[in-house]
């Protein structure tokens, strides 16, 4: 018979557990040696404000070893992103997708469930092709904005492994940008070595 003591340790032990599984993280496979990561986004993944060796797909690469596909454009929205995302999957076939979408929209006042609508499809096109997703969130128009709720409720929606606080952190450092919207070289370089981290904490790098 069990005793009440022992009882209680078993169900204080289970309940611990049930907390643990529900709260881990999402976590990526590691990439295979010579594999490929598709960094797909408007100007800050193109790298406004620094040449393009310093860019952050490019200091990734740098830091990683692995091939860093920059392929973004600036002034893209999430409608024209959309568009393109599919012709940039058959290009590259990508071990990984860092996807980093909507800040243009934002500050066109676009609607939230048009951008949300927008990633929703992106994330499900690259998931379709068994091609894991990194979302990285991008602020609000408010002065000390981390990222619109709509980027924590997809990466929730989906399981991505996510970051909504890199993009605002960095926008407010002046002394890492070179306008009122891009980073500079150190920028660029911080905004690399927090997505490197990321993708080491979750298995992708190892």
């Amino acid at each position: 018979m069990i005793k009440s003591n022992q009882l209680f340790q078993i169900i204080t032990a289970t309940l611990i557990t049930l907390l643990l599984s529900g709260c881990s993280d999402p976590k990526l496979e590691p990439i295979k040696y010579g594999g490929s990561i598709l960094a797909f986004g408007d100007s800050l993944t193109f790298g406004v404000g620094t040449a393009q060796a310093n860019s952050y797909p490019a200091v990734l690469a740098e830091l990683s070893g692995f091939n860093v596909i920059n392929a973004g454009i600036s002034g893209e929205t999430t409608e024209s992103g959309l568009k393109r995302l599919p012709l940039e999957l058959d290009r590259t076939s990508p071990d990984l997708l860092i996807l980093i979408e909507g800040g243009n929209d934002i500050l066109q006042n676009k609607s939230e469930p048009t951008i949300k609508a927008n990633l929703k499809k992106m994330i499900e096109l690259a998931q379709s092709r068994d091609i894991p997703v990194v979302l990285i969130g991008v602020p609000q128009k408010r002065l000390f904005s981390d990222s619109a709720p709509l980027y924590q409720e997809l990466a929730e929606d989906y399981q991505l492994v996510f970051d909504g606080a890199l993009i605002g952190s960095l926008i407010r450092s002046p002394f890492l940008k070179s306008d009122h919207v891009h980073f500079n070289t150190q920028g660029y370089r911080k905004m690399a070595e927090s997505i490197y981290e990321l993708l080491s904490d979750n298995g992708a790098i190892l």
